[in-house]
């Protein structure tokens, strides 16, 4: 083994082994070829929008930037809108559309400039020359948040980015800066200090030389927020950004925090500004183009939370009209004198745009997604179609099919299945919780539900079946002191006993009884340090909402082997263990090397292997630090092991352990998952349908060994059925093609609907019922034929399935059912010839040829254990099935007969030699045709009345499909079409004889060739 030595950024020297040389190592999607991720949302809370652009000239194209959830598209005038920058950033901080070529050139600069204590980071600046659908990103790589774009209209290649910057920390990768050679260099040309970073940036719509920039000074700590500072001001540029000048004329003295500015379209002498300020703050116009201010109105809607309400807009055409976001929206139609409330929707407006075309048309975001009002916003409508929603943490039950709980920010906490008939809908969702709701837990054996409230100021214990709520947060003793809860408050369930509750305050609490009564057991496990205590939080604007409570327990983690093994990690940075149920604690934090101090334990993951196997997961962003740190001991954190990798992007916030292979691990950072199949040896990040968005939370249902991931941004997403990377190892990788272990398939005697969504609602996907056929390809297939079939026992083959010939794991699905049964041709379509026959419970086998290779599997097929249908029933149903299929095929074979008579009788008809015999043909067979198929209109409108074969094939598909046996008007109206099939055979027999053989005999007679007719064998094998 070669030993490799890497320098960190903290300086810390630390020393990994590195793999065999002769090691496969397969990264990316090839380890996972075609394993895929899908989103279930849910959308009916939709989720935090930061930005709302709308194309300047085609009013049905409007752009949405989400906090977490990536740019969405409408080209419907926001009905629907549709993801095109998934493979990035999902961090949003402002998009801008070329107007010299707004269907085309868009611009997108990355992280959230709402900056609340749970924001996303951004990764820089890119732009798309094709509508959105490819990026390139042009650089601002450590640029964390952009806050405006700005291009001249007359000149693309001038483009203006207004760098918010670091909300933790101090980087002088701040300010505004321009290129003149659409984005090749930049220069910056607005900069204050490493604290102040450009919040906002407007351009005159007459002339692109006028610019507006407010910078702002800030800074948010794990503990504290503080917004405004000397660096705060309003600049103006009239000379296309070389010089600037402040232009506070009217505005409050001393320091200021953030503004929010906006110019007037129609009247760009008319600037509005709202300024954060200790006295006099609230709204300012100016008329003169900021030389002067005069402050119009202090209402509590316009000058509430300025750092994370700050944007400001004029109407296009009528500059009194101008709306300001904010925990309600405000609206004014007086220039800004009198305001009042937009319309009924979700709390915390965040970005207004208004139809360029319709005056009373706008759109709205919000932490609650995208509204829609055509009333200028007296009324609003949610577009339903947008599963923006953020998840802090999830959870998973045992049910079938098993349910996901957890809790969103600002949009409670819910509970859902992972599957519905019709796809996941709205309504499939159950609310268990309000205003942030974070962790969601299941008691083990009851119907009841652990939810909480931001800080634990409420936690609830719900009886779903009696509907009923209590709550049963731990509370402060008399004399003793005060709880400390985090914002994110950690609660957990005892796996060994059913009815033992954690919850974490700075002390570790446990209930015996769900949380009727508790008690402590374990001192402070924090640092207690008072400096991170301050209540105090906002600086210019004082914020008391809880979010910076500090120095708390963040995470508990409940040894699955070992009730007395209980590990705590704290927020300001200890990893505490137990042993003996919490009479003592041993913090171990002291035994990691490599790790700043004080660095935020994220989550703790005790191991289902070994009761002394923990792994911790560390978040430094919240003091500066963006690097991963994810360690693991063995040992009860005598000693601890890094096992991250250059493969990982992003600070981590959550790991799975495998519950079958230990060295299957599963990490969630900011910017997606990465999976590791060798213990953290190696990392490769999971792409397959999955955007990069940030996973807060991982969960994995040992039942179905789904995946189920809680994102900060893209709701709930789950990648059916990981347990094919369980077997990839060195042995394996060798191999030229490897099947995997397959699942017995189930064939599922379900029904159902669903559909009571829309179609400009969001429905999230099922998971396939499918058996699945899983293999592993050394190599991708590209020359000579690949096929894949599934046979019976006695070597029949039943189908040919489409096989995936990607390098890596493929996976193919097979819907139980062999190949569809030929079809007589005809004028309409018909419900058989899309039925294929289920095929019987039993093994079956799996071939794969590659080339004049063949290699095989066995897949097992087993009925639904919930079935109350009887052995003899599925074979009568079977038995039917099977007649009918070959009647149907019986027909077809005629049909084709007749048809190759005809078509050979049409072409002589006009042939003197033949005219007789010929018409002789057709006038026997055109009858008999009639009463097969339908010969005449189409199908809709002109739908003829169905003859023997509609007939035939609409019995065909409702036995083929049901369970049960057929019923006895079934077995009757077989009966009655078996008839008239071999009717209608003895009277083809009778017309070849008498007429048919006499025209062919005339043909070989005259020198043509005989009717090409194939034999049935033929016709049948024939695709």
């Amino acid at each position: 083994m070669n030993k490799l030595i890497k320098v960190l950024a903290c300086g810390v020297i630390t020393i990994s082994t590195s793999v065999n040389a002769q090691d496969i190592v397969l990264k990316g999607k090839e380890l996972f070829g075609n394993l895929k991720a899908r989103e279930i949302g849910p959308a009916l809370m939709s989720g935090r929008i930061i930005d709302l652009e709308n194309h300047p000239t085609n009013s049905k194209i409007i752009y949405a930037g989400a906090a977490g959830g990536g740019v969405w598209k409408s080209e419907n005038a926001g009905a629907t809108f549709a993801p095109i920058f998934d493979e990035h950033a999902q961090s949003i901080g402002s998009i801008a559309i070329d107007p010299s070529d707004p269907d085309n050139t868009i611009w997108v600069g990355t992280g959230e400039i709402w900056t609340r204590n749970s924001v996303s980071l951004g990764d820089g600046l890119y732009k798309s020359k094709d509508g959105g659908a490819n990026w390139k990103k042009i650089g601002f790589e450590k640029s964390e948040r952009i806050s405006s774009i700005k291009i001249n209209p007359n000149n693309s290649n001038e483009v203006y980015v207004a760098v918010l910057g670091a909300l933790w920390s101090d980087s002088e990768e701040r300010g505004v800066y321009k290129t003149t050679d659409g984005g090749k260099t930049w220069d910056k040309i607005l900069y204050t200090n490493e604290k102040t970073g450009a919040s906002d940036l407007i351009m005159d719509p007459t002339n692109p030389n006028i610019l507006y920039a407010s910078m702002w000074e800030f800074r948010r700590t794990g503990w504290g927020f503080n917004s405004g500072g000397p660096g705060s001001a309003l600049y103006k540029s009239t000379d296309a950004g070389k010089t600037w000048n402040k232009i506070h004329n009217g505005f409050p003295q001393g320091d200021l925090g953030r503004f929010a500015i906006a110019i007037a379209p129609s009247k760009p002498e008319l600037i509005f500004a709202v300024v954060e300020s200790k006295e006099n703050k609230g709204l300012y116009r100016s008329d003169d183009a900021g030389k002067n201010w005069k402050l119009l109105n202090s209402d509590f809607g316009l000058v509430v939370r300025p750092f994370y309400f700050s944007r400001l807009v004029v109407h296009p055409t009528n500059p009194d009209i101008l709306a300001k976001g904010g925990l309600f929206g405000s609206i004014s139609r007086d220039g800004g004198k009198t305001f009042k409330n937009l319309g009924e929707m979700h709390a915390d407006i965040h970005d207004i745009v208004f139809d360029i075309k319709n005056p009373d048309a706008m759109f709205v975001g919000t932490d609650g997604g995208v509204y829609r009002s055509w009333d200028g916003g007296a009324t609003m409508d949610m577009v339903d179609n947008l599963p923006l929603s953020q998840f802090y943490h999830i959870s998973v039950d045992n049910q079938e099919p098993y349910n996901i709980y957890g809790g969103l920010q600002d949009n409670g906490s819910w509970y859902g299945p992972s599957s519905s008939p019709g796809g996941i809908e709205a309504r499939d969702w159950k609310r268990v919780g309000v205003g942030d709701g974070f962790r969601v837990l299941k008691h083990p054996t009851k119907n009841i539900i652990y939810s909480e409230m931001q800080g634990a100021q409420q936690v609830w214990r719900y009886d779903v079946d009696k509907n009923y709520n209590k709550t049963i947060q731990p509370l402060p003793i008399k004399g003793e002191a005060d709880l400390r809860f985090n914002w994110n408050a950690p609660m957990a369930v005892s796996t060994h006993q059913p009815d033992r509750f954690y919850m974490g305050s700075q002390f570790l609490h446990v209930s015996e009884d769900m949380g009727d009564n508790w008690k402590k057991i374990s001192p402070d496990l924090t640092t207690n340090d008072p400096a991170k205590q301050d209540k105090e939080s906002g600086g210019i604007s004082v914020d008391k909402s809880g979010a910076e409570t500090h120095t708390t327990i963040f995470t508990i983690a409940e040894s699955p082997l070992d009730e007395k093994v209980i590990w705590v990690g704290t927020d300001d940075g200890n990893v505490q263990v137990t042993q003996n149920g919490g009479k003592t604690w041993e913090n171990t934090v002291v035994n990691i090397s490599g790790l700043p101090k004080n660095t935020w334990v994220y989550h703790i993951e005790a191991s289902s292997h070994n009761k002394g196997t923990a792994y911790a997961v560390f978040d430094g962003h919240t003091s500066g630090d963006m690097n991963t740190y994810v360690y693991k001991t063995t040992d009860f954190g005598k000693t601890w092991k890094s096992i991250v990798t250059d493969d990982i992007i992003g600070f981590a916030r959550n790991i799975q352990e495998d519950y079958v292979n230990e060295d299957l691990l599963f990490l969630g950072t900011e910017f997606g998952l990465f999976i590791t199949i060798d213990g953290g040896k190696n990392w490769s990040r999971f792409t397959n349908k999955m955007p990069a968005t940030a996973v807060h939370f991982i969960d994995l249902q040992k039942q179905t060994n789904d995946l189920v991931l809680g994102t900060h941004g893209r709701g709930v997403i789950i990648i059916d059925d990981i347990s094919p990377l369980r077997e990839v190892n060195q042995g394996m990788l060798s191999k030229n093609v490897h099947f995997f272990k397959s699942k017995p398939g189930i064939i599922k005697e379900q029904g159902g609907f669903g559909g009571g969504s829309t179609e400009l609602q969001f429905v999230g996907s099922n998971p396939s019922s499918a058996a699945k056929i899983i293999y592993y390809l050394k190599k991708r297939h590209t020359f000579g034929k690949m096929t894949l079939t599934i046979k019976d026992q006695n070597d029949n083959e039943l189908i040919t399935l489409t096989p995936g010939k990607a390098k890596g794991i493929n996976v193919v699905s097979w819907g139980f059912r062999q190949k569809n049964p030929k079809v007589a041709a005809g004028k309409n379509f018909t419900r058989g010839g899309f039925t294929a026959p289920r095929v019987p419970a039993g093994t079956y086998k799996v071939v794969l040829k590659k080339g004049k290779k063949e290699y095989t599997n066995t897949i097992v097929v087993q009925n639904d254990p919930k079935s109350q249908i009887s052995d003899s029933d599925r074979k009568a149903q079977r038995k039917t099935t099977m007649e009918l299929y070959d009647d149907m095929e019986s027909l077809a074979y005629l049909v084709h007969k007749v048809d190759a008579y005809l078509k050979s009788a049409n072409r002589l008809k006009e042939d003197n030699k033949f005219k007789k015999v010929a018409t002789k043909v057709i006038e026997a067979l055109q009858p008999l045709k009639e009463t097969l198929v339908v010969t005449t209109g189409d199908n809709y409108v002109g739908e003829a009345e169905p003859e023997l074969r509609e007939k035939l094939s609409d019995l065909y598909s409702e036995v083929a499909n049901q369970f049960e046996k057929p019923s006895l008007s079934q077995i009757e109206n077989q009966g009655v079409l078996k008839t008239r099939l071999t009717k209608a055979q003895e009277d083809f027999e009778k017309i070849n004889k008498k007429v048919i053989s006499k025209f062919e005999k005339r043909k070989v007679k005259e020198g043509k060739k005989p009717t090409k007719v194939l034999s049935k064998e033929e016709f049948l094998s024939k695709k």
